[in-house]
């Protein structure tokens, strides 16, 4: 990622009083954590992590209720009844933390930290996706009724492989004895580490000035962070974001789709549909072996995998002309043939003529579980094959959105490690 210019100001890292579970208060770290909100595969994974323990943190970021204004006001009491009990308790002092994930294949490290918020045009943090205004909506609401950032977003930077600064700040703390260390079901080992030294902290200021970041995961969150900032009229903690910092050059992140579930439309209507504007083909499972063909579809354009009647059908090869009267032509070549372009320009608004909005069409991250919730309900699950990250780097410098929901960078941060209170110092 471009370093700021000389008279430009790059990141703004600073340190905040975590609010963290007690862990004689609980029955485990590992089960009041939870995936980040929009991850959880709903019914099912909520109701599971609910009865994980009784203080998931499930019940902050998902809280279930009758109405949306019932369900924000019960995670706030939720949350100000356990710092009541000594469920949660803030840490002693402004810290900056050091967060590792790890499992047999992967490593990743970062800082976590409040960021000072910036829009897009400033150049310092930059979104790739679009996001949904009622999704936006809901977490202002949650926010602005809890006080609190629950859920680190996952920003990275590219340090080009220097060996001081941010960088070797983090690499030494993980060599010491670390706050947590927990491991969560999915098999990531969790470790947790506070920078104290004031030497060490501004090597990471003065480090961090010279880079800007790319919004990996938490779109919706920063954007909450920006519209609850703009209603503030003094400055004050909403100037600044829960965040976990990556440096992708030591530690590079794993892309993966996001796949689109159709409620209202069964596979067969589907494929009628595409018949004479895509080539469709029959592929053999199980669903490995299908996404395996769907890879190699997408190798030499445009593919699509669709599944949902109990088997699994390759749509590749667009008409050209559909393409040409259903695409934006005010936008670079990369954008206008994403995949996830040619699915909601061309597909969802002109083919299958489905809104955007959550009754019609799910996002759902897990390739099994968004074939299941297609059998089960008669729809049509749309798999996506997953866009290279330097494809994501470049359309962000030239300032330009992909679609919502388009990646899924990880591995993405455990929520209820380390969350942010807006109101304790």
């Amino acid at each position: 990622m471009n370093t700021s210019g000389p008279d430009e100001q790059g990141l703004r890292l600073i340190p905040f009083r975590g609010l963290r579970y007690v862990p004689e208060r609980v029955g485990s770290l590992a089960a009041v954590t939870s995936p980040p909100y929009d991850v959880v595969v709903r019914p099912d994974g909520l109701h599971h992590l609910e009865s994980a323990d009784p203080h998931n943190i499930v019940r902050l970021i998902l809280p279930q209720a009758d109405t949306a204004e019932d369900r924000h006001r019960q995670a706030a009491r939720t949350l100000e009844r356990w710092l009541a009990e000594g469920v949660i308790a803030p840490d002693p002092a402004p810290t900056l933390y050091v967060y590792e994930q790890r499992n047999d294949e992967i490593l990743q490290r970062g800082l976590i930290g409040a960021l000072a918020l910036s829009p897009a045009a400033d150049g310092i943090v930059l979104p790739h996706e679009d996001v949904m205004d009622d999704i936006v909506a809901d977490r202002a609401e949650l926010m602005r009724t809890m006080q609190a950032h629950l859920e680190p977003l996952l920003l990275t930077y590219r340090s080009e492989g220097a060996e001081e600064g941010a960088a070797a700040v983090v690499e030494r703390t993980a060599e010491r004895p670390p706050l947590l260390s927990t491991t969560t079901e999915d098999g990531f080992h969790h470790r947790l580490w506070a920078v104290t030294d004031p030497a060490e902290r501004t090597a990471i200021e003065t480090d961090l000035a010279r880079h800007q970041a790319l919004i990996a995961d938490g779109h919706h969150r920063w954007a909450t962070y920006l519209r609850l900032q703009r209603e503030q009229t003094a400055p004050g903690p909403w100037d600044f974001g829960l965040v976990l910092l990556v440096d992708t050059t030591r530690h590079p992140l794993q892309v993966r789709a996001i796949h689109r579930l159709l409620r209202g439309l069964p596979v067969a209507r589907a494929l009628d549909a595409v018949s004479g504007l895509f080539r469709i083909r029959t592929v053999e499972g199980p669903l490995p072996r299908a996404l395996d063909a769907l890879a190699g579809a997408a190798a030499e354009g445009n593919a699509f995998l669709l599944a949902g009647d109990g088997g699994f059908h390759l749509v590749d090869r667009p008409d050209p002309a559909l393409l040409a009267r259903t695409i934006r032509t005010d936008r670079p070549e990369a954008w206008r043939t994403l995949d996830a372009t040619v699915l909601h320009s061309a597909l969802l608004d002109d083919v299958w003529r489905i809104p955007d909005a959550p009754e019609h069409i799910g996002y759902i991250h897990d390739t099994e579980a968004a074939v299941e919730q297609a059998e089960r309900l008669g729809a049509t699950a749309v798999l996506m094959h997953p866009v290279r990250e330097e494809v994501v780097r470049d359309l962000a410098r030239q300032g330009v959105t992909m679609p919502r929901k388009s990646t899924s960078f990880g591995p993405k941060p455990a929520t209820g490690l380390v969350m942010r209170s807006l109101t304790i110092d």
